[in-house]
């Protein structure tokens, strides 16, 4: 990073655009700009997932991803450029399956809940999602790296198990969803 942040007010964003990586000037409403935002919406969430306690593993994890996420936002902040790779999105699937061996297998979908911890890793995980809802539409515009939007589509699932694997390291379990639950009065 060869500008260091040391002024935070510039005013240059005063008229509605900012600035991207390699220097061009965009609308703050842009789609390449929604899609950092989202990915920065992401790495606070799990942020915040990081508050909790939590095991030093999934801590581990979640830290690394953090840096990635960084990856990729520069990324997207400069058009053409590749900062996520397939390693990266190979040590996601490496760590799905670590975390899912220990898990029963899922017969029933579940609910976001349980534990707070697990709470936040679903939030996170529709965050995720809407993230790679962006990626993959300004990919259809612009250019985005296959890479990065397989690596938010393995972070989801990632998160997902993580949920999962909090709910157990809490006690709490899988918290199931009941079809027609509340579909007759009682």
């Amino acid at each position: 990073m060869g500008n260091r942040l040391s002024k935070i007010v510039t005013r240059t964003g005063d008229a509605g655009t900012t600035g991207l990586g390699d220097g061009t000037r965009v609308a703050k409403d842009s789609l390449r700009i929604e899609t950092i935002g989202q990915v920065d919406e992401l790495n606070s969430t799990i942020g915040v997932l990081l508050a909790e306690e939590i095991p030093d593993e999934v801590r581990n994890a979640l830290t690394g991803v953090q840096h990635d996420l960084f990856d990729l936002g520069g990324e997207l902040c400069i058009p053409g450029m590749n900062m996520i790779s397939d390693a990266q999105v190979r040590r996601l699937e490496a760590l799905v399956e670590r975390f899912n061996d220990d898990l029963p297998a899922l017969k029933d979908f579940i609910l976001p809940g349980g534990s707070r911890a697990a709470a936040l890793a679903h939030l996170a995980r529709t965050v995720c999602r809407r993230a790679e809802r962006h990626a993959v539409s300004l990919a259809n515009s612009e250019s985005v790296s296959d890479f990065a939007r397989k690596y938010l589509n393995r972070l989801s699932d990632l998160l997902f198990v993580l949920g999962r694997a909090l709910n157990r390291t809490a006690g709490c379990g899988d918290v199931l969803w009941v079809q027609g639950r509340n579909r007759t009065a009682g």
